[in-house]
């Protein structure tokens, strides 16, 4: 099954979350501060980390960025924090998914499993060797890069994945539930977390949702991407 690493400082939701990961046959380690947390990632090879917010030395949030440093594997935050704004910026920062305090075990487990399946079919498929071409974007899958007008983009994993997926169809409006289901593998979610993604995403093309000029947002329809007029 799955490596797993908690990262909570409460004793008893830490022993709880190890006891049931560990009757659904995970592997598990589990620590109680962030800088134990960072010398695990970087010495073990994890398949998901299970990162708490309310650590005592550092705050999750700032964890975070630095396991995206260092790390691409799947960060699920478990919070008691259910302010729009907090949940915005940590996906942003690059979690791949959070649930909010108090969750169910059965909770927990569907959401580890949505996360592990995109991050199995992300890095098993062998993805396209062609280089895709729309506008003055070049986007290699194969070497998971991509540029714009000759100039590298920093994308995370998600973004590159959004950014191919509709690249590869070009004109073609793609509706959300469609990204949902083909990049992020999962039957279910919120919207919220494709506007984040999209946000971001255009930061890094140049561009706005008010002045678009390859990601354009239907309202109620979908997301295409295309070459500027």
């Amino acid at each position: 099954m799955a490596r797993v690493l908690v990262v909570e400082d409460d004793q008893f939701v830490r022993s709880a979350l190890i006891r049931h990961l560990t009757e659904a046959s995970h592997t598990v380690r589990s620590v109680g501060t962030a800088l134990e947390a960072l010398r695990e990632v970087a010495h073990v090879g994890f398949d998901v980390v299970i990162l708490d917010l309310g650590l005592p030395d550092l705050d999750g949030g700032e964890a975070l960025k630095m396991l995206r440093g260092i790390t691409d594997v799947p960060v699920i935050i478990a919070t008691a924090r259910d302010n729009e704004a907090d949940i915005v910026r940590l996906l942003n920062d690059g979690a791949d998914d959070y649930l909010t305090k108090p969750f169910s075990v059965e909770h927990l487990s569907a959401r580890m499993a949505a996360v592990l399946r995109r991050s199995r079919t992300t890095s098993g498929a062998e993805p396209p060797s062609r280089v895709i071409r729309v506008g003055g974007l070049s986007i290699d899958p194969l070497r998971r890069q991509a540029e714009l007008d000759g100039v590298a983009l920093d994308l995370t994993r998600r973004e590159f994945d959004l950014l191919a997926f509709l690249a590869g169809r070009p004109g073609v409006v793609v509706a959300r539930r469609e990204l949902l289901a083909e990049v992020w593998q999962q039957s279910y979610g919120d919207d919220q977390t494709i506007d984040v993604h999209l946000s971001w995403l255009r930061r890094k093309l140049g561009e706005t949702a008010a002045k678009p000029r390859y990601l354009h947002t239907l309202r109620g329809v979908g997301v295409k991407l295309e070459p500027p007029q």
